[in-house]
C-alpha cells in the first residue's frame, strides 16, 4: 500500500506528532482528513503553525473522541486511519486518571468500531514506550513485559490491548506503533526538552524533574517517516513496532548538552521536588530494540539527537510567546 492518492484520517491531528503527519501526509500526495478535539474559538492547535499551502489542503473535523456518532462520521470513506488522539501529560494522570481511562481507551474502541464497520484499509494505532515501563533489559524489544507505571501508562495498555483485541477477534487491519520519546518542534512545554529549552531562553536556571532517568530521544520526522512506513507495509497487520534510536541518554546529561548548544554556560539546572514523580511510578530507563523495524519495515533513524536539537532550539526561539516557562506544565 502507499499513502499516495489515499484518504487518510489523522486523529489527534491537532497534536504535536499529529500535525508533523499531516504535513507529511499531504506532502506525499495523500487526501488528509484531520480529526481535533471541539472548542468554541475553532482552534486547530498545532495545525495552526503548519505551513498554510499544507493547511489550505486538509479537511478538518471537530469533535470529541469519545463520541461514537462523531468518530463514525470522520472515519466514513476513509482508506486508513492514524490514530494518535489521547490524553498524554503523565502528570495530569495522577490529577485526572478517570479522564485517562475514558478517552485513550474508549476513545481507540471508537476508532476500532468504526473503522470495522466502515470497511477501512488499514488503522495504525499509536502506543507509547511508557506501557514498558522501567527497563528489565536493554534495548527493550516488543516482547518486554508491559507495567503500569502510571495512570495513563496503564490507560495507553488497555487501549493497545484493545486495538489488537480487534485484530483477533474481527480480524481488522491494525497495527501499532510505540514510538520512544519522540521530540522536535511544536512540541508542548509538558515535554522535557521544550522545557528545558524555553527557560534557558527566559533566564539563568532550569528547573526539572528527577535528572538520572534514561531516555531515547527520536526526532519527530524520523518518528512521522515511522508512522508511514508502518501504514504502508503489508506485513505491519497484528504486529507492535517500536519506534526509537536505541540509544539513551540521562535527563541531567540531556539539560547540559541543551544548554552546550544554546552557549548558556551560566544557567544551572536544579531539580524541582514538585516535578518529581513517585518514587514508583517514575520510568527509570527506557531503550529501544528497534531491529523489527528495521528488519520489518524498511525503518532507521536519519537524524542525529544534536541535528534534532538544534532545529528544535530554533523553532521554539521563534515561538517563544507560546511558552510560558515559569509555569510547571503538567
Amino acid at each position: 500500500m502507499n499513502v499516495e492518492g489515499k484518504t487518510i484520517l489523522v486523529t489527534g491531528a491537532g497534536g504535536f506528532i499529529g500535525s508533523h503527519l499531516v504535513e507529511a501526509l499531504v506532502s506525499k500526495g495523500a487526501e488528509v482528513k484531520t480529526f481535533v478535539r471541539y472548542n468554541s474559538r475553532n482552534d486547530w492547535g498545532m495545525l495552526e503553525n503548519i505551513p498554510s499551502g499544507i493547511k489550505e489542503n486538509l479537511d478538518v473535523m471537530t469533535g470529541d473522541i469519545i463520541d461514537f456518532g462523531v468518530v463514525k462520521k470522520a472515519v466514513r470513506n476513509c482508506d486508513i486511519v492514524f490514530h494518535l488522539a489521547a490524553l498524554i501529560g503523565i502528570p495530569y494522570s495522577y490529577v485526572a486518571p478517570e479522564s485517562y481511562v475514558t478517552t485513550n481507551i474508549k476513545g481507540t474502541m471508537n476508532i476500532m468500531q468504526a473503522s470495522l464497520e466502515e470497511g477501512v484499509e488499514k488503522i495504525v494505532h499509536t502506543s507509547t514506550s511508557e506501557v514498558y515501563g522501567t527497563a528489565k533489559y536493554v534495548p527493550i524489544d516488543e516482547n518486554h513485559p508491559l507495567q503500569g507505571q502510571s495512570p495513563y501508562s496503564a490507560s495507553k495498555i488497555g487501549a493497545d490491548m484493545l486495538a489488537h483485541s480487534y485484530f483477533l477477534s474481527f480480524n481488522a487491519p491494525v497495527a501499532i506503533i510505540r514510538p520512544f520519546n519522540t521530540f522536535g518542534p511544536r512540541q508542548s512545554a509538558r515535554a522535557v526538552i521544550p522545557t528545558i529549552i524555553s527557560q534557558a531562553l527566559s533566564g539563568n536556571e532550569v528547573n526539572l524533574g528527577s535528572l538520572t532517568p534514561v531516555r531515547d530521544l527520536t526526532y519527530v520526522k524520523d518518528t512521522v517517516n515511522g508512522f508511514i512506513k508502518v501504514a504502508e507495509a503489508d506485513k505491519s497487520i497484528g504486529e507492535i513496532i517500536n519506534i526509537g534510536n536505541g540509544k539513551g541518554i540521562t535527563v541531567g546529561e540531556l539539560a547540559k548538552k541543551i544548554l552546550t548548544i544554546m552557549e548558556c554556560q551560566n544557567t544551572t539546572i536544579h531539580t524541582d521536588e514538585e516535578r518529581v514523580r513517585p518514587e514508583k511510578s517514575e520510568v527509570m530507563e527506557l531503550i529501544c530494540d528497534n531491529s523489527k523495524a528495521h528488519r520489518m519495515i524498511g525503518w532507521s533513524p536519519a537524524y542525529s539527537l544534536d541535528q534534532g536539537l538544534k532545529e528544535t532550539i530554533e523553532w521554539i526561539r521563534q515561538h517563544r510567546p507560546i511558552y510560558k516557562p515559569g509555569n510547571y506544565n503538567l
